[in-house]
């Protein structure tokens, strides 16, 4: 991997962590074009999930700090908003945690990561933009336990290349009813520990030596170009995207999924 190649693979993660765009599936594409493979680039793929992570602590820092502060408030009532809030963070995290730590590598073997799957994946991605942006489901003020934990098997479900993970909770929120106002917070914020979950594992297949991860060789300056454009590019889609929900955009994303879902289908 050059640094040109690392370039773009950061900005390209960045961007589509939070774009309904699907940034397993946009990784694997250009992956595909550069002629890299999951194994020899672990170790970038750990880097640039972590620099999104830390892209969404910076620009939703406020409204984790205020949630935090809620969740210690040692006089406020035992059951306030902050820790109901953070009770449907947990709940939605169960759906990933249990696909991640026992079916990961599982689906990964059966489905595998070419253009086909991720073209049919990103046609199921479009499918639910457009079917969540023409539905009117009366509108909930909060986002239940309930909600929370089918939300998370949205998530849970986006382990699949090409299907996008900001793309399906946020549909999902929408058609259960939640307020838009309040999805793409939430979104955000219940991705994180998934995330540093995912690339604690990779982590340790890393060291491990599974396949040829530890045998590969990528320059320290590539690592620092993948981290900062990932980084730089997270923050601006963060932001843009929590704004692009609240005016219901997102059927425009489910046109270029659908575009781009089709290509990769011809192309594989």
């Amino acid at each position: 991997m050059n640094e040109i190649q690392s370039l773009l693979l950061g900005l390209v993660q960045g961007l589509t962590e939070y774009l309904p765009v699907s940034s397993s599936g946009h990784l694997a594409i250009l992956s595909h074009f550069f002629g890299l493979d999951g194994e020899s680039s672990l170790t970038f793929t750990i880097a640039v999930h972590i620099a999104t992570v830390l892209s969404t602590l910076v620009i939703l820092r406020k409204e984790i700090w205020a949630l935090l502060v809620g969740i210690f408030d040692t006089k406020a009532p035992l059951w306030n908003d902050e820790r109901r809030y953070a009770a449907a963070i947990v709940v939605s995290m169960i759906p990933v945690g249990i696909v991640g730590v026992f079916f990961k590598d599982k689906v990964e073997e059966v489905f595998g990561s070419g253009l086909l799957v991720v073209g049919v994946c990103l046609l199921v991605t479009a499918a639910l933009l457009t079917f969540s942006y023409y539905a009117r489901p009366r509108q909930k003020e909060e986002i239940g336990l309930w909600d929370a934990f089918v939300i998370g098997v949205a998530q849970a479900a986006a382990v699949l290349p090409g299907l996008s993970r900001s793309g399906s909770t946020i549909a999902t929120g929408l058609l259960l009813g939640n307020k838009k106002e309040r999805l793409a917070q939430f979104s955000f914020l219940m991705v994180i520990p998934p995330i540093l979950g995912e690339a604690q594992l990779d982590v340790l297949k890393a060291v491990k030596g599974t396949g040829e991860a530890a045998a590969t060789v990528i320059p320290t300056s590539a690592y620092v170009i993948g981290f900062l454009a990932a980084f730089i590019s997270g923050c601006v889609a963060c932001k843009w995207m929590i704004n692009l929900v609240k005016k219901g955009k997102l059927v425009y994303f489910g046109i270029y999924c659908a575009v781009v879902g089709v290509l990769c289908m011809i192309l594989s």
